[in-house]
C-alpha cells in the first residue's frame, strides 16, 4: 500500500467498512475540541492577558496541525472513489463544502499571526468555532441525521411558512391596532414584527407588549399558536433522528455480517 493511500485510509472513514475512527481521526477531533476551548477560554480578558503567549503558542500549534490535515487530504483525494483524474478529484475537494470549511479553519486559525488590528483579531479569534463544523466528517450518524432531514425538507419548510404567515399576522395586527397607542413598538409592521417573533417563541422579553384587550387577543393567538408549530419542526426532526439511527443500526448489521460470510470456515 502506497503513503497516498494509507493516509487516504486514516483521514476518511468511508475507508472503513465499519465506519469508525482511526487513531489519526481521533487525534484531529481532540484536537479541535482543544482548538474550541482554547478560543473560548480566551476571550476571558482574566486569562488571555496572563496567558498571552501560552494562548498564541497553543492556537500556532492547532493551526499547523489543521493546515496539515488539509495538505493531507488534498494530497490523498486521488485515492478517493469515483471517476476523475488525480488533480480533477484534488479539486473536487477543494471546493467541496467540507474542503471549504477545512481551508476556511485553517485560515481563521493562522490569521492571528499576520493581521496586527486588534478589532479584527477579536473577531477572527471568536470565528475559530467554525472549527466544530469539521465534526461533520467523523460521524457517519450525522450524515444519516443530514440525510434524513434533507428527506423532511419539504414537511419543514410547510412550518417556517406557517410560522411565517402567523408571524406576519401578528405583526399586522398589532399595527392596525395599536400602531397609533404604541407608535415606538407598533408604528409599523417592521417594528411590529420584534414583538411578533418574541411572542411565536413564547420567549417574552417584555420590552413590547399590547395594552388593549383586541391587541392581547391577537397576541394570545400568536403564543398559543407558536406553542403548537414549535411541536411540529420538533416531531419532524426526532422522527429524522429515529429512522437515521435505525439505519445507521442496520448499515452496521449488514457490514458485520458480510464480514463474518467473508471469513473461511
Amino acid at each position: 500500500m502506497t503513503l497516498r493511500a494509507r493516509l487516504h485510509r486514516q483521514l476518511h472513514i468511508g475507508s472503513w467498512p465499519d465506519g469508525k475512527l482511526t487513531g489519526l481521526n481521533v487525534f484531529v477531533v481532540w484536537t479541535i475540541l482543544a482548538a474550541l476551548l482554547v478560543g473560548i477560554v480566551a476571550t476571558e480578558p482574566q486569562i488571555r492577558i496572563p496567558y498571552q503567549h501560552e494562548i498564541l503558542v497553543a492556537e500556532f500549534v492547532f493551526g499547523t496541525i489543521f493546515l496539515l490535515e488539509y495538505l493531507g487530504r488534498i494530497f490523498a483525494a486521488p485515492e478517493a472513489e469515483g471517476p476523475g483524474s488525480a488533480w480533477g478529484k484534488r479539486l473536487r475537494f477543494i471546493f467541496s463544502p467540507i474542503g471549504l470549511i477545512d481551508l476556511l479553519v485553517v485560515v481563521v486559525s493562522l490569521a492571528p499571526f499576520f493581521i496586527a488590528n486588534a478589532a479584527v483579531l477579536r473577531v477572527i479569534r471568536l470565528l475559530r468555532i467554525i472549527s466544530i463544523l469539521k465534526f461533520s466528517r467523523f460521524s457517519a450518524a450525522m450524515r444519516e441525521i443530514g440525510a434524513a432531514l434533507r428527506e423532511r425538507s419539504y414537511d419543514l419548510l410547510v412550518c417556517a411558512t406557517l410560522a411565517l404567515v402567523l408571524v406576519l399576522l401578528g405583526a399586522a395586527g398589532l399595527y392596525w391596532v395599536e400602531g397609533s397607542l404604541q407608535p415606538e413598538q407598533f408604528g409599523s409592521i417592521p417594528r411590529a414584527l420584534w414583538w411578533a417573533v418574541i411572542t411565536l417563541t413564547t420567549v417574552g422579553y417584555g420590552d413590547a407588549y399590547p395594552v388593549t384587550t383586541a391587541g392581547r387577543l391577537i397576541g394570545a393567538l400568536v403564543a398559543i399558536g407558536g406553542v403548537l408549530l414549535v411541536a411540529l419542526p420538533t416531531g419532524i426532526v426526532a422522527a429524522a433522528f429515529s429512522d437515521a439511527m435505525q439505519r445507521r443500526r442496520e448499515a452496521m448489521a449488514r457490514a458485520l455480517e458480510e464480514m463474518e460470510g467473508a471469513l473461511p470456515e
